[in-house]
């Protein structure tokens, strides 16, 4: 039976699962920065089995990109939900806002999964971004924001966070000046504007 260094570790193929597969594709993603990188041939061979194995854990490369997406979705659910515990208002957002930034410098390469709106029929995924939301929601009630307000906030903090993280990865901030205050700078000013606009 042949076996796979992976990690430091020795696992056996024969005992090969999906949260395997799925996080070999995940490490081969971040390592190419690209999602697209990833292929079915090269996954096999990295996993040291036949590309036929790999439908016996995941459908196909539509399949294994949903995986993908859905690992992605929930890591970053859990390290938001993490990074705020405990917290309320304006700590728990800026807490929320470094949790964000930090999961997509760590896994550039499968942070773009992410991005598209969820499919209603993937229950899943719609689930896990859903939880997504529903932490930031809350964040922004404990600072008094509701309803469409809210909801408009979210878009606002998203693309703010998408852009920054996005010119970040991009090798964009090149002067000579800290990035995480440039962050910090940034998600304040975002913070004043939006609970100012509830004055």
């Amino acid at each position: 039976m042949a076996t796979v260094f992976w990690g430091g570790r020795m696992i056996k193929r024969r005992g090969l699962t999906q949260e395997a597969v799925v996080r070999r594709a995940v490490e081969m993603a971040n390592a190419a920065r690209n999602p697209d990188e990833v292929t079915l041939t090269g996954l096999a061979a990295s996993l040291d089995i036949q590309p036929p194995s790999l439908y016996n854990h995941i459908a196909g490369l539509e399949g294994l990109r949903r995986e993908m997406r859905l690992y992605a979705l929930t890591r970053l659910s859990r390290a938001l939900r993490q990074a705020a515990a405990g917290e309320t208002g304006r700590k728990a957002l800026v807490y929320l806002t470094f949790a964000y930034r930090q999961f997509a410098l760590d896994n550039p390469g499968i942070y773009p999964l992410i991005l598209p709106a969820m499919p209603t029929e993937d229950a899943a995924a719609a689930q896990a971004s859903e939880e997504i939301l529903t932490t930031i929601v809350l964040i922004l009630g404990s600072l008094g924001m509701a309803g469409e307000d809210a909801w408009h906030a979210v878009r606002g903090l998203r693309s703010l966070l998408h852009g920054f993280v996005s010119l970040e990865m991009a090798g964009g901030f090149e002067m000579p000046l800290e990035v995480d205050k440039s962050f910090q700078r940034a998600v304040n000013a975002y913070i004043d504007g939006v609970v100012g606009t509830l004055k």
